[in-house]
């Protein structure tokens, strides 16, 4: 059965620009948002962006984080707020755009028009915690989407899956306490934003729903197809995500200079292949993916299409996943398995 498939493209992600040097411009979609539209409209449902409501967005981010944004853009100086996530006079409308592009989609999802999505979007949104934005990011997109699909359509088992090489410390922090959200973060240990270590598993009702995967650099398919067909698969069988939203970040990849993973293009339409047969098993197809990070514009763009690619193939067979004794190691005596059974 051919895959009825989204795509959420705006021109006006690429407003949200600055005039020095920044990994996170414009540049990074521009050709790519061209090439899609030129080579998708017809196979695909594309929708334009709708600008997020404040409530959505304050579910997530604190009041004061947002008149906080607005004081900033007022500055002259566009790293007035941080370092790394410059601010200018459309940043604060684009973010709400990337957001509500993410809700748009969700919408679509929920009603059966889509069985999937691809939001690409920017500024991405992971590292965004709920008082202060930071790394590009800021507002969260995922987790605006999640709280969203909580309040509307009163989902209460939402999987979060992160393959962004940083560690999603904005989502984890929001979802940190609550069972109804389940994260899982697979990403480089010791690099930006420090955090991300296996023992940070949740707390309260939320303990067991945090689930993180640092990795050593020099990780590559085989490593990351083994641990992610393993936990997935298991964690899937067991908490029956309702929906499972992806924070798709490209800077895994072996031709990115602001990682040490070796990830190849081809692995990325394989992990979209999987998680599509998850969503199946699982949830009724609901699958959404969200661009992250992927600052080579020429890998990203090869690893996005491979994506889309994989999101219009029609449903395969299971994908077999080979043992690596290096990934095993990680997980042999993760606190995981104090939660979730695995094989």
């Amino acid at each position: 059965m051919k895959s009825k498939v989204g795509l959420l493209i705006d021109d006006r992600y690429l407003d949200h620009a600055i005039s020095r040097p920044s990994p996170e411009n414009p540049e990074r979609i521009r050709k790519l948002a061209s090439i899609v539209r030129e080579r998708y409209t017809g196979k695909c449902l594309i929708y334009p962006a709708r600008t997020a409501k404040s409530s959505d967005i304050e579910a997530v981010h604190s009041p004061f984080y947002l008149q906080q944004l607005r004081e900033h853009i007022l500055r002259d100086e566009p790293y007035s707020y941080d370092r790394d996530t410059y601010l200018m006079e459309h940043s604060l409308h684009i973010a709400e755009l990337a957001a509500g592009g993410c809700l748009e989609l969700a919408d679509r999802l929920m009603a059966g028009e889509i069985d999937s999505g691809f939001a690409l979007i920017r500024p991405p949104g992971h590292h965004a915690e709920p008082g202060r934005g930071m790394g590009f990011c800021i507002f969260n997109n995922v987790s605006i989407t999640a709280q969203y699909l909580r309040r509307k359509y009163k989902l209460n088992r939402i999987l979060i899956v992160d393959f962004d090489a940083h560690h999603g410390n904005g989502t984890q922090e929001v979802f940190f306490d609550t069972d109804e959200v389940l994260f899982l973060s697979l990403h480089q240990r010791g690099i930006f934003p420090f955090s991300g270590e296996m023992t940070e598993v949740g707390t309260g009702k939320g303990e067991g729903y945090t689930i993180n995967i640092p990795v050593f650099p020099q990780f590559g398919d085989a490593e990351y197809t083994f641990l992610l067909g393993r936990i997935l698969q298991s964690v899937v069988e067991q908490y029956l995500p309702q929906i499972i939203l992806v924070s798709a970040g490209y800077d895994g990849h072996k031709d990115e200079t602001i990682s040490g993973t070796l990830l190849s293009t081809e692995w990325y339409g394989l992990i979209t292949a999987m998680l599509k047969q998850y969503a199946h098993e699982a949830c009724g197809n609901r699958l959404l993916m969200v661009l992250e990070g992927g600052y080579n514009p020429v890998s990203l763009e090869a690893s996005v299409l491979a994506t889309f690619e994989s999101l219009l193939t029609p449903r395969q067979d299971k994908i077999g996943v080979f043992f690596s004794e290096r990934a095993n190691q990680l997980i042999k005596n993760h606190p995981l398995r104090n939660y979730w059974t695995l094989p």
